[in-house]
């Protein structure tokens, strides 16, 4: 992304925290899946890419069900940034009205043994509404937030979880896996975007019948202190949010890293299956492809 671009980019999402929030939601509602279908029209930037990524996970759908579907994702990411310029000022005893969860009783369970937990989400409907249930229910949690470029755009989207309730640390490495940790031991919870590789140092998985790489993170938090790996799945309703706290995952050492992080793609596989068109994944994510000269894109335009 280049420095304009960036700066433009900065200027769309301050643009869109500002102004979104005062039109009717609506008609907010319908110039963004408006915006959608254009874009599907147009079949350009990401859009080719998610309709690639679409294909894996329906291989069944001929040409027309797989254009319907890139249309409806791209819809189905539409309404994700519309939810997101709203949230901020939205009250979040209305918002979790509208939330269908299941398997709350496994972040419980987790708590009680007092090892924290690590929840691990794909990049599937609104984890930011996600992460409002989870403050109003446990308290504030800690999450990571990739280093982008302008500054501002980085500040921009700290401030936009924090006004959540979220803490957000920048993912830098060493010191963040140490903040994590530190969470972990005094029994916090720790949730983690766990689909996507943006460092290209990621473990190799199968995840639709091709080899793909997931980021070791979850798993190797939950492997150096003893926390729960609990993968949750995400999703739209028509009213509202769809969210499963799946069983935990086991992983008690170093060695088991790789196969956990394996179990953790099995689990977003079939919640994505289940609801292919609200996985936003954009950007080349299966290895056929990617490259060893790819660069990904900012997290912030992956939702």
């Amino acid at each position: 992304m280049s420095r304009f671009t960036a700066r433009l980019a900065d200027a769309g999402y301050a643009a869109g925290w500002r102004f979104v929030p005062k039109v009717p939601k609506a008609v907010a509602g319908a110039v963004f899946a408006g915006a959608a279908d254009l874009l599907a029209r147009r079949d350009r930037g990401g859009v080719g890419q998610l309709r690639a990524n679409l294909r894996r996970v329906v291989p069944q759908a001929d040409k027309a069900e797989l254009d319907d579907l890139t249309r409806r994702a791209l819809r189905s990411y539409a309404r994700y940034w519309h939810e997101a310029f709203r949230l901020p000022s939205a009250d979040p005893d209305e918002l979790c009205e509208h939330i269908d969860l299941s398997g709350a009783e496994y972040l419980e369970a987790a708590l009680a043994e007092g090892n924290g937990a690590v929840v691990a989400l794909p990049h599937t409907g609104n984890w930011d509404v996600a992460g409002v249930w989870a403050v109003k229910n446990f308290g504030s949690f800690t999450t990571v937030a990739e280093r982008l470029q302008p500054e501002s755009l980085y500040q921009r989207f700290v401030a936009y979880r924090e006004s959540l309730g979220f803490e957000v640390v920048p993912a830098d490495g060493s010191v963040s896996f140490r903040l994590l940790l530190r969470r972990l031991r005094e029994n916090g919870i720790v949730c983690l975007v766990g689909d996507r590789d943006i460092t290209r140092s990621g473990l190799p998985v199968t995840f639709f019948g091709e080899d793909a790489r997931f980021p070791p993170g979850p798993a190797r938090l939950a492997a150096a202190t003893g926390a729960a790996l609990l993968p949750v799945g995400a999703w739209f309703t028509d009213g509202g949010w769809g969210l499963r706290i799946h069983p935990r995952i086991r992983v008690t050492s170093r060695h088991e890293v790789p196969a956990a992080t394996q179990a953790l793609a099995d689990v977003f596989q079939g919640d994505i299956a289940a609801h292919p068109t609200d996985w936003h994944m954009l950007q080349r994510f299966f290895s056929a492809d990617r490259d060893d000269t790819d660069t990904d894109e900012p997290a912030a335009v992956a939702g």
